[in-house]
């Protein structure tokens, strides 16, 4: 499975295309725009997600709700964009007259329209605004802001919401929850031995995704700390997978690795610094007799699996290869660059200092990055699985994974 996605922030919409797709798979779409759904909420959100309500429009590789093979591409429309339209216009704007300053892009529609936009020179620290002005030899900052925006997630979300109906027919399922945001922790060993369904529908009932009330409400506390100080927050969020088989992934070249690609898929995620699979922090300070986690065989615990471990500190994955045991990550993201306080930087034009730009955005968009953590997960593993049982076809993958399930069961 490949996928490219396109599209600006503010621009008419998101488009992907999801490439190497199996034939015969039945599409539902109310699930799609179910888990778009859920990446627009949380609390600590920005306004914008008062005016978006995304929906996917799939134009190619379905065909009476069934993918056949061909490439499928998508659109998710920009409600917002009927008052861009000037300032993000393909064609050449020839009223040069200004309504925006460089220092305060307003929420007002009736700011947003009508006029050419004022070049922005003050780069966010923390954004990509700064290198990709650089970069690419721009002569305004809008040009980074448009595509580096996270706006781009919802495709990635509508595309992992195809990875994971397939997924769903080996009865693999990928889950997630928020255990931080600012100071605000979740104490994980409360649930370290019920890891389980009940936890991830608490979780989806929680305005932060978290499994724990008393915990959900300090995290607002947090977050309305930080907009009373005009300023934002990151966290963390955890993501299980269960249902996985042995052996997706490999040890024969770097590449190939599973825990590799996992790593690049979540550290592509903006504002993401950090991914731990497992207790792989932990694993540093422990001693291998302490760490690894012992193997042990019963046949009655499981018939197509008999292996298995009393442990799970390598979160699933050993040598590049998943062993069986549930895919554990956890992903560590930062505060969002743009605060409306603003933040020190230098005008890239005059080279005078200046306050960073106040673009609209979120205080805390952890609960969503959670949602873009399953999609990226679910697009690296259902490409790890078309690896190891086909890629054309649905049912010919179930038959290939089928037969090696016996396998296992014989050894």
């Amino acid at each position: 499975m490949r996928f490219l996605s396109a599209g600006e922030s503010h621009g008419l919409a998101i488009t992907g295309i999801i490439d190497d797709f199996p034939s015969g798979l039945k599409i539902d779409f109310n699930f799609i725009n179910n888990e778009l759904k859920r990446r627009q909420l949380g609390y600590g959100r920005g306004k914008r997600m008062n005016i978006e309500s995304d929906k996917i429009e799939v134009i190619s590789g379905i065909r009476y709700g069934v993918t056949i093979g061909s490439p499928i591409s998508f659109l998710i429309f920009n409600k917002d964009w009927e008052n861009w339209q000037k300032t993000m216009s393909l064609n050449e704007v020839n009223d040069v007259s200004f309504k925006k300053s460089s220092n305060n892009i307003s929420d007002s529609a009736s700011n947003l329209s009508s006029q050419r936009e004022l070049p922005i020179y003050n780069p966010r620290p923390g954004h990509a605004d700064f290198a990709g002005f650089i970069k690419y030899r721009f002569d305004d900052i809008r040009n980074v802001i448009e595509r580096s925006s996270a706006r781009e997630t919802a495709a990635r979300v509508a595309a992992g919401s195809f990875a994971k109906i397939l997924l769903k027919n080996f009865g693999i399922n990928i889950y997630s929850f928020v255990s931080q945001i600012g100071n605000a922790k979740l104490d994980l060993d409360i649930f370290k031995h019920k890891i389980n369904e009940e936890i991830f529908k608490l979780a989806e009932s929680s305005e932060l995704r978290c499994p724990d009330i008393d915990t959900t409400n300090k995290m607002k506390n947090e977050i309305d700390n930080a907009i009373k100080n005009k300023d934002t927050l990151g966290g963390k969020f955890n993501i299980f997978v269960k249902g996985l088989p042995i052996g997706l992934g490999s040890y024969t070249q770097w590449d190939r690795r599973l825990d590799a690609k996992i790593a690049h898929a979540i550290m592509s995620i903006p504002a993401i610094k950090a991914i731990e699979i497992g207790n792989g922090v932990l694993s540093s300070s422990l001693s291998g007799t302490n760490f690894q986690d012992e193997i042990f065989y019963d046949k009655n615990k499981n018939k197509d699996n008999a292996f298995f471990r009393n442990t799970n500190n390598n979160g699933g994955i050993e040598g590049g290869m998943s062993n069986g045991e549930d895919l554990i990550i956890t992903a560590y993201m930062k505060p969002i660059p743009t605060t409306m306080k603003g933040l020190k930087t230098v005008n890239l034009k005059t080279k005078d200092s200046e306050l960073s730009i106040k673009e609209r955005s979120d205080v805390c968009a952890v609960p969503a990055a959670s949602i873009v953590g399953e999609a990226m997960i679910a697009i690296v593993l259902c490409d790890a699985m078309q690896d190891k049982f086909g890629r054309d076809n649905i049912n010919e993958m179930i038959e290939n994974y089928n037969s090696y399930k016996n396998y296992i069961s014989n050894l």
